[in-house]
């Protein structure tokens, strides 16, 4: 199993570098951010500096979106960053939710989505695409290579992720959603003639080291909050009993009252006093090292080839520690 760490942008910039620095020194592989324009700082900016102050460690976002940059910018860019310091990039892409909606735009349809994955792919890799109705093709760009991760909940863009993509974020770590979910994916890619298992399977949720539950919860009940937010897309989209998606995932939400992108992704945000203990427990890694090690083989089992750790706490020093001298080692042998 690989391990990343997923950061947002906020100032200083430096402050975002250096853990990641502090990942790679204990052993993680990936190291991803959000990226939205107005909540946060220009996320390819500060990659190229992790980039060039790191070894081995491969960025990304999580997530992109086929609507805030332009197909041939976003290939582009990364093709740039291949180019500079070899192929260590990946790009983690979605719909968009916050990046489109702070700045007043719907998220992407997932036909503009599909289009969008094989485009910057093929882009970056230097191949002749498809843009807005013209071929364009990048003439400079060789020996770049780009996997697309797509993000995913509901059942067409599960079947999408499995259709057209290289790898499946889901940003849960619940073992029974994340066992439905990884069987929808890896069906539609039998169903494209494509090898299941070639399909990278990425779970990404707040990890929290330490005996203090109640506190541990408090810092990560942020998480159902935002995971909220979009399963409120699906019950809108499917209704609430539709059988589209397990219950499990979307009757916590039934006392949710909105949501203020201003405390996206952050403890404390006044939004998801809806979000029980039971839904934080489920959904995030809390406890001592040894609960996260148990959980983590749960997945590992279930196919999960990456854990992605959210690290938006007060402990975030103490948890990048506590996964590199005892869970990484547990579950990499």
């Amino acid at each position: 199993m690989d391990f990343g760490l997923v950061l947002q942008t906020d100032p200083p910039a430096s402050a975002v570098v250096e853990l990641m620095r502090r990942a790679e020194r204990n052993g993680f592989g990936y190291g991803w951010t959000f990226d939205s324009a107005v909540l946060w700082q220009e996320p390819f900016v500060i990659y190229s500096q992790i980039l060039a102050r790191t070894e081995r460690l491969i960025v990304g976002p999580m997530v992109t979106n086929p609507g805030t940059r332009t197909w041939e910018v976003t290939a582009s860019t990364f093709a740039t960053l291949n180019e500079m310091y070899g192929n260590r990039t990946v790009c983690g892409i979605g719909r968009g939710d916050s990046a489109l909606r702070v700045a007043g735009r719907k998220p992407n349809t997932l036909a503009r989505l599909e289009d969008a994955i094989g485009a910057i792919r093929d882009l970056a890799e230097g191949r002749e695409a498809v843009v807005d109705g013209s071929p364009v093709r990048i003439p400079w760009i060789e020996d770049s290579r780009l996997p697309v991760w797509m993000a995913a909940y509901g059942p067409k863009a599960l079947a999408l992720a499995g259709r057209k993509a290289d790898g499946f974020i889901l940003q849960l770590a619940d073992p029974f959603l994340t066992e439905w979910m990884v069987k929808a994916v890896r069906s539609a890619a039998a169903g494209a003639g494509r090898d299941p298992d070639a399909v990278t399977i990425c779970v990404a949720a707040p990890a929290y080291v330490g005996d203090d539950l109640d506190h541990a919860r408090e810092q990560c009940r942020w998480f159902g909050g935002m995971v909220g937010n979009h399963v409120a897309d699906l019950v809108g989209r499917y209704g609430e009993h539709s059988g589209a998606v397990p219950e499990s995932l979307t009757a916590y939400i039934k006392e949710r009252q909105g949501y203020d992108y201003a405390h996206h992704g952050r403890a404390g945000n006044p939004d998801t006093a809806f979000v029980p203990d039971e839904i934080v427990d489920r959904f995030c890694l809390l406890g001592p090292a040894e609960a996260h090690i148990e959980k983590l083989e749960r997945l590992r089992e279930l196919g999960v080839g990456q854990f992605a750790v959210y690290a938006m706490h007060d402990a975030k020093e103490r948890t990048l520690d506590a996964y590199g001298e005892q869970v990484i080692p547990a579950l990499t042998g």
